[in-house]
């Protein structure tokens, strides 16, 4: 199971800089005008060996009739439900505002562990100054950082991931051996019809309100050669809560599914393409290392096909889904059950994929000839000579390449040699890592 921290705050704390700072990305907007953060952003972060995902929540704003503020406060409460620990971030220039506390009573509510940021910490007054957040009653020490800058981060990651689980990187090899797929996509493209439509029963609750399925559960299926443990979300939550924003709990869920499995179908639907909230899951299953089969729904409901019609389709998918377009696609109708064992088909093949170990021999064997072929460019006046190859014993594909001078080897050549990699050897469907070594 994968750990998830949620940084949670009034508007205007650092709480989009300090993400950015986390996860070593520029993807949350920073501006100083309150609001700006709407989309949830999602990253990984790895700290002394730990790696968890962080969530970037809006602001809290409570009783605000801007429909904006109202929906980033049901996200901000949604984050708090769903995630293992809280990092309450706070603005010592501030001190404590209305907000502040309106937040913190939410937290003292929320039985989860809580750790209080205080931001904007320049100087050594400052530090001194944080102790007014201890009137909170949350916690046992104040984290003085400046999310600017980055002082201060590195004891708060500490405190964070001291009070995390640990997660055993090979726990997706059970012993059973049995692959698991997580069925995962947008809302309402599917994903519990597609379980009912396998297993032969109305297993999880199916209607055409979004967000109907939240909760994850895991059915083995064993029928038609298959042996797979299908893992949907599904459980129909009190009626109180259905005017969440449905959105972000559909990843806030694929989060935990997508750790939890070897390979993900993400169910697009033909109707709309693959939009924005799909490339977001699409990701996340990449930087989690997982299996990817895109499974193109209700393709029965497009009219006027032609004979190019799934050709020019695959290709605008695999133009949004770049660089990483080696991935099988299935179109399908679930409710007509047409081509839904082909999928499961491909899913097989994506995880003998992703275990498959390829010998020291046979590596140096053919990328070192490729290699000579393409020798990677002389960088400063230098040549670059890998001398060797061999895959790394980890859960998913890892190639180290030894070489002189390792820290000269640029992406463009790196991506080469992956595409050398797939061409010579399957790894269809799965995310390749290459590490350039000292030899």
């Amino acid at each position: 199971m994968g750990n998830i921290v949620a940084i949670v705050g009034r508007p205007n704390v650092g709480k989009s800089t300090l993400f950015n700072r986390l996860t070593e990305t520029r993807s949350a907007i920073v501006d100083e005008a309150s609001g700006v953060t709407r989309d949830r952003h999602y990253g990984k972060v790895e700290w002394n060996g730990k790696e968890f995902t962080l969530i970037d929540t809006g602001g809290y704003v409570k009783g605000s009739d801007d429909i904006f503020e109202d929906e980033i406060r049901k996200q901000v409460v949604l984050a708090i439900e769903e995630c293992d620990l809280i990092i309450f971030m706070v603005d010592v220039t501030s001190g404590i505002t209305d907000l502040d506390e309106a937040v913190a009573r939410l937290l003292r509510k929320s039985n989860k562990k809580v750790i209080i940021v205080s931001n904007k910490v320049d100087n050594s007054e400052r530090i001194a100054e944080s102790s007014v957040f201890y009137s909170f009653g949350i916690g046992d020490e104040i984290f003085s950082v400046s999310s600017l800058n980055g002082s201060g981060t590195g004891e708060m990651l500490d405190e964070v991931v001291n009070n995390l689980e640990d997660v055993d990187d090979d726990d997706d090899d059970d012993d059973d051996g049995i692959p698991r797929l997580a069925i995962v996509g947008r809302p309402n493209v599917g994903k519990s019809s597609l379980l009912n439509a396998l297993i032969g029963v109305d297993r999880n609750i199916v209607t055409n309100i979004a967000g109907t399925t939240r909760d994850s559960i895991t059915t083995h299926y064993n029928a038609f050669g298959f042996d797979l443990k299908l893992i949907d979300t599904a459980g129909l939550r009190k009626k109180a809560k259905v005017s969440e924003d449905i959105e972000f709990y559909s990843v806030m869920r694929a989060v935990r599914t997508i750790e939890n499995a070897d390979v993900c179908l993400l169910l697009v639907e033909a109707t709309e393409g693959i939009m924005a909230q799909d490339m977001n899951i699409f990701n996340l299953a990449i930087k989690n290392k997982k299996g990817v089969v895109i499974l193109v729904n209700k393709w029965d409901l497009i009219e006027d096909k032609g004979t190019n019609t799934a050709k020019q389709f695959e290709e605008q998918i695999r133009q949004r889904i770049a660089p990483f377009t080696d991935v099988p696609i299935v179109f399908t109708s679930v409710l007509n059950k047409q081509r839904i064992h082909k999928a499961l088909e491909e899913v097989v093949k994506v995880h003998e994929n992703r275990r498959r170990k390829i010998s020291t021999s046979k590596l140096n064997e053919i990328m070192l000839e490729v290699i000579a072929q393409n020798p990677p460019p002389a960088v400063k006046g230098k040549w670059i000579k890998i001398k060797f190859v061999t895959q790394l014993p980890t859960y998913a594909p890892t190639f180290a390449f030894f070489c002189n001078l390792p820290q000269y080897i640029k992406d463009p050549y790196k991506r080469y040699l992956e595409n050398k990699l797939r061409e010579h050897f399957d790894f269809t469907g799965v995310p390749i890592q290459l590490f350039m070594r000292k030899k």
